[in-house]
């Protein structure tokens, strides 16, 4: 055998071994971003810096990037765009980007327990009707605390273009604080940490419990063609996400998860008493895809009465909005 013929060989050897090797192992990690509100981080996108950092999405074989955005609709618009693959984006929003726009999006997972409220720094102002020409602090105009803003205004007749919204991302807290507006927006976990700064108690003007139980606040959301692009790809992911609220409610992870949860902004002693209440309401699904129907359309419902949907638009539909079929195939995987 000439020399060139043994290197030939020699080469057709180790290619073959070369792709034995790669057949036997596992295949290429899919890579996915998902785009989480607030900057900071607010606690809703909790769920996903525990996947990514306890490694639960590697565990099924997809790589996340996890990506702050200033609100959830920036978030939206940004899987609209092609800048993420998908994103965690409150309900009202994504409900009008679809009624009003036929946007493409789908809904894959939820959360139905809205944390919103809204707070008073003044004393001398804690009723609804007090907020009229008031500046209240919200995370943009059409971002999830501004559309919650209008629902939390509703039982005293008041409409968001009677204040003066103030965008602020989810800083909304630290200007309260720091006195540039006395209203605004907050979430559960920003009551304690503003009363501790301000050495006074924040008055609930009101909060979604009390004025609609049956509410939906959040949903991982992806466009309809990528979803078809790399199903299994955002299957693996969700099953990361399900698996990070399984560790989280688990009492032995407490300290752990507090740690993570410091991507907030809040300390871990912080964390680790505000998490308990956020579990107490079911903020994270648990055993399920936080898909209800009724609660999904109850917020197109008051989405048509709010103005949200736009006069002669055609409320989405709960059949297009949502898949349930990939939460299903997530959590089918196994552990």
């Amino acid at each position: 055998m000439t020399t060139p013929v043994r290197i030939a060989c020699c080469s057709l050897v180790i290619c073959l071994s070369a792709g034995a090797a790669w057949s036997a192992g596992e295949a290429p990690v899919e890579r996915l971003s998902i785009a989480v509100p607030g900057v900071p981080p607010v606690f809703s996108g909790l769920v996903a810096f525990v996947a990514r950092d306890q490694e639960l999405f590697k565990k099924h074989g997809v790589e996340v990037e996890v990506r702050p955005f200033d609100s959830g609709a920036a978030a939206a618009q940004a899987v609209v765009a092609g800048g993420v693959d998908f994103s965690l984006s409150p309900t009202p929003v994504i409900v009008r980007m679809v009624s009003n726009g036929n946007v493409d999006l789908v809904g894959i997972y939820g959360m139905e327990h809205p944390d919103w409220l809204l707070g008073s720094a003044d004393p001398a102002k804690v009723k609804c009707a007090d907020l009229k020409g008031e500046a209240v602090g919200v995370d943009s105009v059409g971002g999830a605390r501004a559309v919650a803003l209008g629902e939390l205004l509703r039982p005293c007749g008041l409409k968001v273009e009677e204040v003066k919204l103030v965008s602020l991302s989810s800083n909304v807290g630290a200007a309260i604080v720091g006195g540039q507006i006395k209203f605004g927006v907050l979430h559960i976990d920003d009551v304690p940490v503003l009363e501790e700064q301000m050495g006074k108690p924040i008055a609930v003007v009101a909060s979604f419990r009390e004025i609609n139980p049956l509410s939906h606040y959040n949903l991982i959301i992806v466009t309809r063609e990528r979803l078809k692009q790399k199903r299994d790809a955002y299957v693996r992911a969700l099953a990361g996400i399900i698996d990070a609220g399984k560790f989280m409610v688990d009492p032995r992870n407490a300290d752990r998860v507090a740690k993570i949860a410091t991507v907030t902004g809040r300390t871990a002693k912080l964390a680790g008493e505000i998490l308990p209440r956020l579990y107490k309401i079911e903020f994270w699904p648990l055993g399920s895809d936080g898909l209800t129907r009724a609660n999904i359309e109850n917020v197109v419902k008051v989405e048509q009465q709010l103005g949200g949907i736009k006069p002669g638009k055609t409320p989405v539909a709960y059949e297009r909005l949502v898949d349930a079929s990939v939460w299903k195939d997530a959590n089918a995987l196994p552990r």
